[in-house]
């Protein structure tokens, strides 16, 4: 798949995603931002990257491949990217003129007074405009440093690990992102209701700590109760891993009756669990005490998973329909069906200068509204005269004009 225009997933009206006719302009970097712009236009938003010359700050964030960032890679797929030098008072024109014509701007890079809603809101009654920051009150903070102060870190590692464990997945960007996703159509959905606009706000520090409250963390904390690190296994319920007979991991669930019913009858182990509950006077039925004797239950289950591959593993607990998955490598992804071409939400696709490697879409599947597939990322202004002949109306000539101004820029320039 090239990069020719109809690749661009661009469908007629018969055919059209939930977004389309959507225009947002974005003013992004990072993670969180820029992945709920990537969400907008998986679902058939027009987004409109603005970008410094030479690309904005995290165009070259590890990891990288023939100079190319994989990452911003995937962030930024499907969307259109302008280049604008905002750092001149014809650049911040240009940026203006295409936030009102378009009606829609997020930013997490700060509000300057040429950015401000109540200026922009003059121009255009009904704009919206979404601002992701790290704390409510401005200052700074990244998914990391958030992560920290959640206490979360705490619960991650092994059972006998002093000291906190920051995890590797950027959760509270991922989830941020899809908050201010859901955030924009509603706002977008009450200005069509009401005619009028928003300045919607979000903190990655209350997208974290509403998470620890609502998930009852909090509150548990406040009655005096404190959660113990547990390594693999889940607090409250039976889930725990093991190693295979071939040196592979696979991780088994059991949090309800019938699944943990399936379990034994998988493992073969009822007469062993039997005398356990008899000797300990407990019921393993109840997720309580199955929680309560995850040890003993694991060292009762772990031969079955001993003396068998993980193929073999996995054949018995899927006739007995058992919750149960093999850990995976980011390498083996590659051979995993649900993330390969056999699902229609990813793609190779080749990129000029990088080669060709898998992409992804929207993975909500709306049923009666087509899914746009796949589709590449922009090089750095490489839509600059189209969007502005079209979103702006501008000639060849006044198009010209900028680029010797030095508000427009080229094509990576």
């Amino acid at each position: 798949m090239g990069r020719a225009a109809g690749d661009r997933g661009r469908l007629s009206a018969a055919g059209r995603p939930p977004l389309a006719g959507l225009r947002v302009v974005e003013l992004t970097a990072y993670v969180a931002a820029p992945l709920a712009c990537a969400t907008l236009a998986a679902l058939g938003a027009d987004v409109v990257r603005v970008e410094p010359p030479g690309g904005a700050t995290d165009r070259t964030r590890w990891p990288l491949h023939e100079g190319t960032s994989l990452y911003w890679a995937g962030l930024n797929q499907g969307k259109r990217s302008v280049s604008i030098d905002m750092g001149r008072e014809a650049g911040r024109r240009l940026v203006t003129d295409l936030i009102v014509d378009a009606g829609i701007v997020v930013t997490n890079l700060g509000e300057p007074d040429w950015l401000a809603f109540e200026h922009l809101r003059e121009r255009r009654e009904d704009l919206i405009m979404a601002v992701l920051r790290g704390n409510p009150d401005g200052t700074a903070a990244v998914d990391y440093t958030v992560n920290a102060a959640s206490g979360f870190a705490y619960l991650n590692g092994p059972e006998d690990h002093d000291g906190p464990i920051n995890h590797a997945l950027p959760a509270w960007d991922a989830l941020a992102a899809q908050m201010l996703a859901v955030g924009l159509v509603a706002a977008e959905l009450h200005r069509t209701r009401t005619g009028e606009g928003q300045l919607l706000r979000l903190s990655l520090s209350d997208v974290a700590f509403t998470t620890a409250v609502n998930l009852g963390y909090v509150a548990e904390a406040e009655f005096g109760g404190v959660r113990p690190r547990l390594g693999n296994y889940v607090f409250g319920t039976y889930v725990c891993d093991f190693r295979t007979a071939d040196g592979r991991d696979v991780l088994v669930a059991a949090v309800s009756g019938g699944q943990w019913r399936r379990l034994v009858e998988a493992t073969g182990t009822a007469a062993e669990i039997e005398r356990l509950e008899r000797e300990e006077g407990i019921d393993l039925t109840d997720e309580g005490d199955r929680f309560f004797a995850r040890k003993q239950i694991s060292a009762i289950l772990a031969p079955f998973f001993a003396r068998l591959t993980r193929e073999e593993v996995g054949e018995e607990l899927e006739r007995h329909g058992v919750l149960w998955g093999g850990f995976q490598t980011f390498a083996e992804l590659l051979d995993d069906p649900r993330c390969s071409e056999r699902n229609p939400i990813f793609a190779q696709i080749d990129e000029p200068g990088v080669g060709s490697f898998l992409h992804a879409t929207s993975p909500l599947d709306f049923g009666g509204s087509p899914r746009l597939p796949p589709r590449p990322f922009p090089r750095v202004g490489e839509h600059g005269r189209e969007v502005l002949s079209s979103w702006l109306d501008l000639d060849a000539e006044a198009l010209d004009r900028l680029v010797d101004e030095g508000a427009l820029a080229g094509i990576d320039s």
